[in-house]
């Protein structure tokens, strides 16, 4: 959580800003815990107001998500990063900021406040904030082995007869269902290699759905980036195919008329095998890529460093 007192003080005359960031985390996504951590920031450093900026979804005791929490008279607040909906998240985010500080400088009302998205598209609101943070198409940097494996595997696929013959013969459902059981695997094996399935703290319902949202978070993240992977995969064999196949001589090989136009519908296979092939092969790195992938993994490492932080003092 990073903590802004007063943000936005270049706008205004008189005012002097300090920003801190650090894993500010643990029971954080509990509302009133967080202003009163942030109060407690506060009264150290001696801040006249303060803001708590979160990459954490927040939500009240009534389970509605939030997108800000302010409390006038302490002069404190909390923003939520993914309630901005994951586009143009900077101007959002200093505009909402800006007006948190108007409301904390000339409060309406003394009382705590809570700022609830609509309960409709909440849920979706927050769940694409989290998963544009995670930054999916990054995900190839920790893949980067897999995915070399994957691409050897295929050059090497995209020659061989037998792979001709078993590619140009299956139906298109069945190269959609490859495709589809080839991402679920290299995914399934990310989350059970990486342990990044979140598991809750306890019973509460609180618990169970906010593991229920980073765990969707993350598979989500993962599918857009593993499917980003394989279409880098397909172009990379496709051209390879173009420029080492021959239709007249696959024809004679296979004993039928073959066709550029095959050669897509090869490719699209191979590219299927060789995820699974060259990925599973090798065996996946663990990366901050992947690691940043998962909310649950973030918050597995702040943990281990406010732990650490305790045990310095």
């Amino acid at each position: 959580m990073t903590g802004l007192t007063p943000p936005l003080a270049a706008e205004a005359d008189g005012w002097i800003v300090e920003l801190v960031s650090e894993p500010f985390t643990l029971g954080s996504e509990d509302v009133d815990v967080a202003l009163e951590r942030l109060r407690s920031h506060a009264d150290q450093h001696g801040w006249d107001l303060v803001i708590g900026v979160t990459e954490l979804p927040l939500r009240d005791d009534d389970g509605r998500y939030l997108l800000a929490a302010v409390h006038p008279r302490r002069r404190s607040a909390v923003l939520s990063l993914p309630a901005l909906g994951g586009f143009r998240v900077q101007r959002r985010a200093r505009h909402a900021v800006r007006g948190l500080v108007d409301g904390m400088a000339e409060p309406v009302s003394p009382e705590e406040q809570r700022l609830p998205l609509p309960r409709l598209s909440a849920r979706g609101r927050v769940l694409l904030g989290m998963v544009l943070a995670n930054r999916p198409w990054r995900l190839a940097a920790g893949l980067k082995s897999a995915l070399v494996a994957a691409l050897a595997t295929g050059a090497v696929a995209t020659i061989e007869p037998t792979v001709w013959s078993l590619a140009l013969s299956l139906s298109p459902w069945r190269l959609v269902a490859a495709t589809v059981a080839s991402i679920a695997i290299i995914i399934a094996w990310i989350v059970i290699d990486g342990r990044l399935w979140d598991r809750p703290d306890d019973d509460s319902p609180a618990a169970r759905e906010r593991s229920r949202l980073y765990n969707t978070s993350t598979l989500l993240t993962l599918t857009v980036g593993i499917v980003i992977c394989y279409l880098t995969l397909y172009v990379v064999n496709l051209a390879w195919a173009l420029f080492v196949l021959d239709p007249a001589v696959m024809s004679e090989d296979l004993g039928r008329s073959v066709e550029f136009g095959d050669l897509f519908v090869l490719t699209w296979f191979v590219a299927s095998a060789a995820t699974v092939g060259g990925a599973l092969g090798t065996g996946l790195e663990s990366d901050e890529a992947i690691r940043a992938a998962t909310y649950s993994k973030r918050e597995e490492e702040r943990r281990a460093r406010l732990a650490d932080e305790r045990d310095a003092r």
